[in-house]
């Protein structure tokens, strides 16, 4: 989609401070952290939430979390531990139209929640 801002990120018609990137996958700092550490990582392929993921998708969801140990462990998180959350959907608190992880870390994050 044109106007996500997360494709004009992919496409470097924005400013981010990337983390990350390959081929598939871009990693960037969070512009509104909710902790120290919050790095949001998406799939290239626009994506518009996690409720539609295709067949197809599988192997790239797990690259992603395959990203996040890389990330983790580059930003020396991987020992203390980190969070990572999909929101989906207005009632889930989705702001962007494009799906995408947050990695969150830096210091302890509040109570289990589940």
């Amino acid at each position: 989609m044109d106007d996500c801002i997360f494709c004009k990120i992919i496409k470097k018609e924005m400013p981010a401070e990337i983390v990350y990137e390959d081929s598939q996958i871009i990693a960037f700092k969070d512009i509104q952290p909710a902790a120290p550490i919050h790095i949001l990582v998406i799939p290239k392929k626009h994506i518009p939430s996690l409720v539609e993921l295709k067949k197809e998708d599988e192997i790239l969801i797990g690259k992603i979390y395959s990203v996040i140990n890389i990330i983790a462990n580059n930003q020396g998180i991987d020992k203390k531990g980190y969070r990572v959350i999909v929101n989906c959907g207005i009632d889930g608190g989705q702001e962007v139209g494009h799906l995408h992880f947050h990695l969150l870390a830096g210091k302890k994050l509040g109570e289990k929640i589940v």
